[in-house]
């Protein structure tokens, strides 16, 4: 070890360290804590339907009917469940339209228990083989629009769960005719055990909290299958969903297409609630690989940066950098060097327990997770290594490729939207 200076490898860890810990401050930061989140998308819920309710005079959509879309593929865990949070909406004219590509489709019986439990609702099952183009999700999409009735769309992936309000809040910002699409988060909740509990720290703690810290800093390129709400007149400017047939990252590129036109992006206030389901780790593996290797194909250097916003792995190399500096023979450069890799650190963990704290539901969950925070970021760490090679990708059973000539100079963060809102839908 050199007397007077620190080596190479010294130099990275350090950088390394100090960039995760401030990526786990901004990131705990940008998330609000649940309860507060639970309350504030209550209190906008309300305030918007109230609003949209006043404004008759004021807005061309009050009163105007919306049509949902929702594609579907198989009987999920919940799925009845789920779809039934969008038959109670406090909004008094909308339709519900549930696709599915085949016939055999086990998410037909749920549809019809579904329409059995409603029967004075607007439901309708479009079953439809017919295909579009590569994305069979976009195909279904396609197929069921040819039913939709009315002049607002709402596009919203099978596993979601949503408040009486919803359809209140998402259509209230289309009332500005700068506004082409309004968009949600979503907080997940594992279904079946330890994985899917896992599955959900990576939606709760490092998806969500990079698109917070995205949006805080001014991007708006963005669109998540949660939720995409539009005007059918938008979706018409920009081709429709043909325009997507052949798009791996369909709901991103329907938001940039609506940007293209010169009309905002709006990150809705609510939050949504998704299920993670996968029962193992292999299947967890693949998921979220699947997620990571789709990032790299279409953004590599900002696949590259990924690599800070897993910090646990960065911390624990900190704590032993500060060591190592601590135990080198006193000089000057050294104990500067171990101060700030010591103070950077623990800040670092002290940003990662907070966000941990912010993400959780209640105490007891907080503390039932906290042991599965290093394994959350050490598996992240070796899924982004693994996402490194590989040019394809499986999703709902179909071995796809990822394709490298849409790369583009987009920002880390809002690639992983783009990606991740595409592994689930349909």
């Amino acid at each position: 070890m050199a007397a007077h200076s620190l080596t190479a490898y010294q130099w990275v860890l350090l950088f390394g360290c100090a960039s995760a810990s401030l990526y786990a401050m901004l990131a705990a930061v940008a998330m609000p804590f649940f309860a507060a989140r639970r309350g504030r998308t209550a209190r906008a819920a309300a305030a918007a339907s109230a609003a949209s309710r006043a404004a008759d005079v004021l807005t061309p959509f009050a009163g105007v009917g919306v049509s949902v879309l929702k594609p579907l593929c198989g009987a999920e865990p919940r799925l009845y469940e789920n779809l039934r949070t969008f038959c109670d909406q406090r909004h008094g004219n909308f339709q519900l339209v549930l696709g599915v590509s085949s016939p055999d489709d086990p998410a037909i019986a749920v549809v019809r228990r579904l329409q059995a439990a409603y029967p004075g609702h607007d439901i309708e099952l479009a079953v439809d083989t017919r295909v579009h183009g590569s994305n069979l999700k976009v195909s279904n999409l396609i197929n069921m629009a040819e039913r939709a009735r009315h002049e607002l769309i709402v596009i919203a992936d099978s596993d979601i769960a949503v408040e009486a309000d919803y359809l209140d809040s998402v259509a209230a910002p289309l009332a500005d005719p700068r506004v082409g699409v309004v968009t949600c988060l979503y907080v997940a909740q594992g279904v079946g055990g330890f994985w899917p509990r896992v599955g959900a720290l990576f939606i709760n703690e490092w998806f969500a909290p990079s698109v917070r810290v995205a949006h805080a800093v001014g991007s708006r390129r963005f669109g998540f299958g949660a939720t995409l709400a539009l005007r059918r007149a938008t979706l018409e400017r920009i081709g429709g969903f043909d325009a997507l047939k052949d798009c791996l990252a369909d709901d991103y590129w329907l938001a940039e297409h609506v940007r293209a036109l010169g009309l905002r992006t709006v990150l809705s206030r609510v939050m949504v609630a998704t299920d993670v389901i996968e029962p193992t780790f292999s299947a967890l593996w693949q998921r979220e690989t699947r997620w990571l290797r789709t990032i790299r194909s279409v953004n590599p250097p900002g696949f590259a940066s990924l690599i800070i916003t897993f910090p646990t792995p960065w911390l624990l190399a900190g704590a032993w950098l500060t060591h190592s500096l601590a135990s080198a023979p006193f000089d000057g450069v050294h104990l500067w060097a171990a101060l700030a890799s010591g103070a950077g650190t623990a800040a670092g963990f002290a940003a990662r327990m907070l966000l941990h704290l912010r993400s959780a539901r209640h105490e007891r969950t907080f503390w039932r997770d906290l042991p599965l925070v290093p394994l959350r970021d050490v598996l992240l760490m070796f899924q982004w290594l693994a996402a490194a090679f590989g040019s394809h990708v499986v999703w709902r059973g179909q071995r796809v490729r990822v394709d490298t000539s849409t790369s583009t100079t987009q920002p880390a963060a809002l690639r992983v939207m783009d990606v991740m809102e595409t592994s689930d839908g349909g």
